[in-house]
């Protein structure tokens, strides 16, 4: 395993983390979610990601269950706060009343005294940013929260919150966690320029676009059973790649330059995203141990300048690249 900081902050993580969105608490049962937890561990994988709302709760109380007995203080734990909890008109959102009371029921699941990272899981515009960046910083005071990061925020949205932070004398953010892949890119124009500027890291999840870009789905077939695209719990997430034929072409079209690279299709998604200079880790999922086995040999790999150039030109116009496109609900209370 090969460790980077987190932004320019001192911390330093795992470049490729392990995250339980979907799988843990739903998807896989806990044997099987504990056995790809050790297998990250086995890896060298100290950072593990995860949020309050995957699962309502039970993908942390699982993730805690099978980090216990770890040293603590050998493990980097981040989870957000931000989606409904529950059905009270407080019960969401990023009010000082839902990330105090989040922060505490996060810690409970989880078996711990404080998170490394804690993170605005969307950017909540019916709250007044300063109450929001307020609150995260008495976690961060209290010792509940080391640091705090934000999840598909735009641009200007990190800008307002690191300009509150000056003015107020408050802790930066340091983290930016939005989904990127070599499908998805829209961070590239706006938001990793800011954050290269202001010292923020990206922690990136989807780097292998919910399974698209291992080249399991084939043109003109049926989905996999047991895979993603098939399982009615998650097929919505991705159903749009797993249906659209011509992109599955393009993607077959990347085996050839796996080979030559010496990598499984999974490992080059994931090397890929880690050649980007602000990326600080890529989040892997698992729903068995042997794909997280196959996934952490991307660490540390180094892709050439041509093969990058060829990416390219194979996915051509699948690449979304719109900024417009990381966007939060106009209103977390209609939620």
């Amino acid at each position: 395993m090969e460790f980077r900081h987190l932004g320019k902050s001192g911390l330093i993580i795992s470049e490729i983390a392990y995250g339980n969105w979907i799988t843990h608490g739903s998807q896989v049962e806990e044997d099987t979610a504990t056995a790809c937890v050790r297998a990250a561990l086995d890896a060298g994988i100290t950072t593990f990601d995860t949020a309050d709302v995957y699962a309502q709760g039970k993908a942390e109380e699982v993730l805690g269950r099978a980090l216990k007995g770890e040293r603590r203080d050998g493990l980097e734990i981040f989870s957000k706060v931000y989606w409904p909890m529950g059905e009270g008109k407080n019960d969401k959102g990023l009010s000082r009343k839902h990330i105090l009371r989040g922060v505490e029921d996060s810690l409970r699941r989880l078996g711990t005294d404080y998170l490394d990272l804690y993170q605005a899981h969307r950017f909540d515009y019916t709250t007044p940013l300063e109450e929001t960046m307020r609150a995260f910083e008495d976690l961060v005071r209290q010792g509940k929260a080391l640091y705090i990061g934000v999840s598909e925020w735009r641009a200007e949205e990190i800008e307002r919150a690191l300009k509150i932070a000056d003015e107020m004398g408050f802790d930066r953010i340091v983290s930016s966690q939005p989904q990127y892949n070599m499908l998805w890119r829209v961070i590239e124009s706006e938001v990793v320029p800011v954050c290269e500027r202001e010292g923020i890291g990206q922690v990136v999840w989807s780097p292998i676009a919910g399974g698209v870009l291992t080249g399991k789905y084939k043109p003109g077939r049926e989905a996999p059973a047991g895979s993603r695209a098939d399982d009615p719990r998650s097929r919505h997430f991705i159903a749009d790649k797993a249906e659209d034929q011509a992109l599955l072409e393009r993607v077959q079209q990347l085996e050839p330059l796996a080979a030559e690279a010496g990598l499984s299709m999974p490992q080059l998604a994931v090397a890929w995203v880690l050649q980007n200079p602000n990326v600080s880790a890529a989040i892997i999922g698992a729903s068995r141990p042997e794909q997280v086995r196959d996934n952490v040999q991307a660490a540390g790999v180094k892709l050439d300048a041509g093969l990058l150039a060829r990416v390219d030109e194979i996915l051509g116009d699948s690449v979304q690249r719109d900024p417009a496109l990381t966007k939060s609900p106009d209103n977390i209370r209609d939620l």
